[in-house]
């Protein structure tokens, strides 16, 4: 009996002292119900691999409530045009990791090569006068997201 007793107690603190990993930008993503339409983008784009393995970054990821309120023909068009959807989406992506806490008004250079511009006013984060943070500081292993309430479009 006491075998036993120890064959469970060595057990469970074989499974106690496991690591936790913690999920890749990507996978964080998909644990959101908003982020479908960029999570098809990003593996139609190419950008998967990226967003998984490298980092850290940092993710202004436009929700799916504001892709739709994209024209059609702008999704269409950028879902068939697998450059110009990568220039998009690396336009929503910053090298770096920045929390909400870290924002500094003014321009940050994104991947894409361009700039954004961050307001910050008491916690409430703005993207370029026109994209709100709606939810903020999602942690990944290799980054961090902030979900933002339309997307933005390079210059």
């Amino acid at each position: 009996m006491r075998r036993w007793f120890a064959a469970i107690a060595t057990s469970f603190a074989f499974i106690a002292a496991k690591p936790v990993m913690a999920a890749d930008l990507v996978d964080t993503a998909a644990n959101s119900a908003t982020s479908k339409t960029f999570l098809a983008a990003v593996k139609a784009a190419g950008l998967t691999q990226t967003l998984k393995n490298n980092g850290p970054y940092t993710i202004f990821l436009p929700t799916d409530s504001a892709f739709k309120q994209l024209p059609p023909e702008t999704v269409d068009s950028l879902m068939k045009d697998k450059k110009k959807l990568a220039q998009v989406l690396a336009y929503h992506v910053v090298p770096g990791k920045i929390t909400v806490a870290d924002v500094k008004p003014g321009e940050v250079k994104t991947m894409e090569g361009e700039s954004l511009k961050l307001t910050s006013d008491n916690g409430k984060v703005t993207i370029n006068d026109e994209a709100n943070v709606i939810q903020s500081d999602v942690m990944a292993d290799n980054g961090v997201i902030h979900e933002i309430d339309k997307v933005i479009l390079p210059q």
